[in-house]
């Protein structure tokens, strides 16, 4: 099977070692993606909202280049600095996903790389 790996142009890509995501078959999966801006900083700094709705427009691009769509999501898993604002997280989610409802989980972690990062989204898609 080929694999096609896909850029974001993130500055954490190549020092780090990783895709956006990765498409081999009819499976895409989506790296671990935060509210990064086009120029590096954050993305709508402490507006936990704003952030999930960047991060799923980040995967969105990622599974089209990758020749996939929204709807081909299967799962998601939100990673949340701070688990008692997950409704925030949780309406983002929503608007993109309450038709299509792919499995999903919410969790708390302690910290993630950058600390006005509020949350960080993966996503696994099978492509029909």
């Amino acid at each position: 099977m080929t694999r096609q790996n896909i850029s974001s142009g993130s500055p954490y890509e190549k020092p780090i070692g990783f895709s956006r995501a990765v498409r081999i078959g009819n499976m895409i999966s989506v790296s671990g993606t935060a509210p990064v801006a086009t120029d590096g900083s954050t993305a709508f700094p402490d507006d936990l909202y704003n952030q999930t709705r960047h991060c799923i427009g980040i995967i969105e691009k990622a599974i089209i280049q990758a020749g996939g769509k929204l709807e081909d999501i299967c799962r998601t898993r939100i990673f949340l600095t701070d688990i008692s604002r997950w409704e925030e997280a949780a309406r983002a989610h929503g608007e993109f996903f309450s038709e299509i409802r792919p499995a999903s989980t919410f969790v708390e972690i302690s910290k993630l790389i950058k600390a006005d990062w509020l949350v960080e989204i993966e996503a696994d898609c099978i492509v029909q």
